[in-house]
C-alpha cells in the first residue's frame, strides 16, 4: 500500500530543463531591456551632437553675413543697417522665449553685437581704420557681464570668437603696413580700387607679409580647433566664429588677386 502511494506521487517542483529555459528567458529579457535603455540614452546624445555641429555651421554663416549682406546695405543705407540691430535683438529674445529655439535666439543675440558694430563703423567711420577695433569692442562689456552671470553662453562666446578673428586680422594689417591702402580704398572712386588692391597684394606677397600670414593663420587654427574637443555648444559657436575668419580673409585675398 505504501509502495502504491509513493509510486502514484508526482513531484510538483519544475524539472532542471524548465529552470534552464526560465533562466535563458530572463537573460534575454535583461539583454533586451539593456538594449532598449542604451538606444534611448544614445538618441539624446546623437541629437545633442548634431545640434552642436549645427551651431558651428550657423556661427560660420553668421560671420560671413556682415561681409556679404550687411556691407552693401550699410554703404547706401547706414541708418537702416543700424535700425536692423533692433530687429535682430527682438527676434533673438522671441526665439529665446521658447525652449525648442532657445539656442538659436542665444546665438542671434551675440550676432546682434557684431551687426551693431559693423553698422556703426562701416556706416560712418570706415575711412579711419584706427576706429575699427574700438567700435568692434562695443559689445564686450555686455558679453563679459553675461558670461559672469552664466547667461547667454552660446551667443556671447560667438561674439568673442568673432572678436578674436577681427583683432588678429587688424593686427596683421598693422604689422604688414596695410592701413594706408585701407584709407585709400575708402575714399577713391570704384574704378581706382583695383589698382589699390593690387598694391596691397604686393605688400602681402613680401616675405614679411607671407611669414606673418602663416603665423596668424596658425594661431587662428589653434584657437579655433582646440575648443572643439569640449563638445559643448558655446565652444562650437566660438570655434565657428574664429575659424570662419580664415575663410573670410581668404575670400578677400582672392578678390584682391582677381582685381
Amino acid at each position: 500500500m505504501i509502495n502504491n502511494t509513493l509510486s502514484s506521487y508526482t513531484p510538483s517542483t519544475p524539472s532542471i530543463d524548465t529552470k534552464l529555459d526560465l533562466a535563458d528567458t530572463g537573460q534575454k529579457s535583461i539583454r533586451q531591456l539593456e538594449s532598449t535603455l542604451s538606444s534611448s540614452l544614445s538618441l539624446p546624445l546623437s541629437i545633442s551632437k548634431r545640434q552642436t555641429w549645427l551651431v558651428f555651421a550657423a556661427a560660420v554663416f553668421l560671420v560671413t553675413v556682415p561681409v556679404f549682406v550687411e556691407a552693401p546695405i550699410v554703404r547706401s543705407l547706414p541708418s537702416l543697417s543700424l535700425a536692423l540691430t533692433v530687429f535682430w535683438v527682438w527676434l533673438s529674445f522671441s526665439l529665446m522665449s521658447r525652449p525648442a529655439t532657445y539656442v538659436w535666439g542665444d546665438l542671434l543675440l551675440g550676432f546682434s553685437w557684431s551687426w551693431l558694430a559693423g553698422a556703426i563703423y562701416w556706416g560712418w567711420l570706415r575711412w579711419e581704420p584706427l576706429w575699427h577695433l574700438p567700435v568692434e569692442l562695443i559689445g564686450l562689456p555686455f558679453a563679459c557681464w553675461c558670461l559672469a552671470k552664466n547667461w547667454g553662453k552660446v551667443g556671447n562666446w560667438f561674439y568673442l570668437g568673432s572678436l578674436v578673428g577681427t583683432v588678429l586680422t587688424d593686427v596683421y594689417f598693422y604689422i604688414v603696413d596695410l592701413m594706408p591702402y585701407w584709407r585709400q580704398i575708402m575714399i577713391v572712386d570704384a574704378d581706382l580700387a583695383p589698382q589699390i588692391l593690387q598694391n596691397a597684394l604686393t605688400q602681402v606677397q613680401t616675405p614679411w607679409g607671407q611669414t606673418w600670414a602663416i603665423i596668424l593663420a596658425l594661431v587662428l587654427l589653434t584657437i579655433g580647433i582646440l575648443p572643439l574637443s569640449r563638445n559643448q555648444r558655446h565652444w562650437y559657436a566660438f570655434s565657428g566664429a574664429v575659424l570662419s575668419t580664415i575663410l573670410v580673409d581668404s575670400l578677400f585675398l582672392l578678390a584682391a588677386i582677381a582685381a
